[in-house]
């Protein structure tokens, strides 16, 4: 979830700055999803439930809503670090230039301006180019926070069409920045879409915090079958329209409206399972009742819960996490441990988009860094 509106399998409640782990001088613990954090020691109970994980290569599934972290054994998976996927701009999206802590982008007719804390540099292109723009981002600076949009030559609407990978959608300009795509996510879902084209068998594919719906529109019209999360009822709408404006009402996907972690664990109850898994968490979030997400605690058990949703011949699981004070490292290391046993490799490193000037086809631009990321595949 990237906001409300944005990566809301568990929406964000406003600004965070990062989720506390641990309390000073304390060692993070696992905590089950659905328990409270409590200080002190553990009980006599939470006692006995963590001694029962030593040497247990099988998840233990605690009470309604509560699942305990599984201890891998086995090799882990091999590596591929640091890997930086790359994108120039694709359909109706390129960036134009980066600086000064803004970036300066084409979203089909409509070129805007948004804060962009990466960019540390100064911009390249002169003053009379980033004058002549139709919306600009004003207000809190950090990846969710609120603001509002201004709009220098004309008052615009609130939405408008754009297009990626053949996939028609709104784009929109939200409260949080955001306008409904993160064009950075194409080098996953060029991935996705050949390996879904090349399989040679239909693959079911999970989206977890699957926001606007994009994603689960290129599986889709790849030929997918499609579950798609998202905790907001908004942004599942949102998912509708793009569905519809992309003339695939009758592919098909399940739009789910619902706390992700608490869909996962009924899933993995069912015994439902998946070739291929997207999950984009926010790092602070929560569920339409109530559900508390923090990225840092609860993390590690998504990823083991996702372990056990991926069927025997699984295609992928892909992690993308933004605005953490993380290193793609704790992420990579993380997904190796949570895929020991299974084989296959684990790549690892940070999405990022290159500058292209003005037409899109400038060469050799700047490469501003968006996200972190760490995917397994099974070779």
């Amino acid at each position: 979830m990237k906001n409300n509106e944005r990566r809301s399998g568990a929406k964000t409640a406003g600004k965070q700055r990062g989720a506390k782990a641990s309390s000073k001088g304390e060692p993070r613990r696992n905590i089950p999803y659905g328990a409270a954090k409590q200080s002190g020691k553990p009980s006599e109970q939470s006692a006995n439930k963590a001694s029962s994980r030593i040497d247990n290569t099988e998840p233990v599934v605690a009470t309604e809503g509560m699942r305990i972290l599984s201890v891998r054994t086995g090799e882990r998976p091999k590596q591929n670090i640091p890997l930086i996927l790359e994108s120039s701009g694709a359909g109706d999206f390129h960036l134009i230039d980066s600086g000064d802590g803004l970036k300066l982008e084409q979203y089909g007719p409509y070129r805007i301006i948004r804060p962009e804390a990466q960019a540390l540099w100064p911009r390249s292109l002169p003053a009379h180019v980033w004058d002549k723009v139709d919306a600009v981002f004003t207000g809190d600076t950090e990846e969710d926070g609120m603001g509002r949009w201004r709009f220098p030559r004309e008052a615009l609407g609130e939405t408008w069409p754009l297009s990626l990978l053949s996939i028609d959608f709104l784009g929109r300009f939200t409260a949080f920045r955001h306008v409904g795509v993160f064009p950075e996510q194409i080098a996953h879902w060029r991935w996705m879409k050949q390996t879904i084209e090349e399989a040679g068998r239909p693959l079911k594919v999970l989206n977890l915090f699957g926001y606007t719906g994009v994603a689960s529109l290129v599986a889709a019209a790849a030929g997918a079958e499609v579950t798609h999360v998202d905790a907001s009822k908004k942004a599942i709408g949102w998912a509708r329209e793009n569905q519809a404006l992309s003339r695939l009402d009758k592919a098909p996907i399940r739009w789910i409206c619902e706390d992700a972690m608490k869909f996962i664990l009924r899933e993995e109850r069912r015994g439902n399972r998946y070739d291929i898994i997207l999950t984009d968490p926010p790092k602070f979030g929560r569920g339409p009742n109530g559900e508390v997400w923090h990225l840092f605690d609860h993390l590690p058990l998504m990823l083991d819960i996702c372990r056990e949703l991926l069927t025997p011949k699984a295609k992928g699981l892909v992690l993308t996490a933004y605005s953490i004070r993380a290193s793609f490292y704790s992420i990579h290391e993380l997904m190796r441990e949570t895929m020991r046993g299974k084989g296959g490799l684990v790549e690892s490193g940070e999405l990022v988009i290159r500058e292209t000037g003005l037409d899109g086809r400038q060469p050799d631009g700047r490469a501003l860094s968006t996200s972190l990321f760490s995917r397994w595949v099974p070779k």
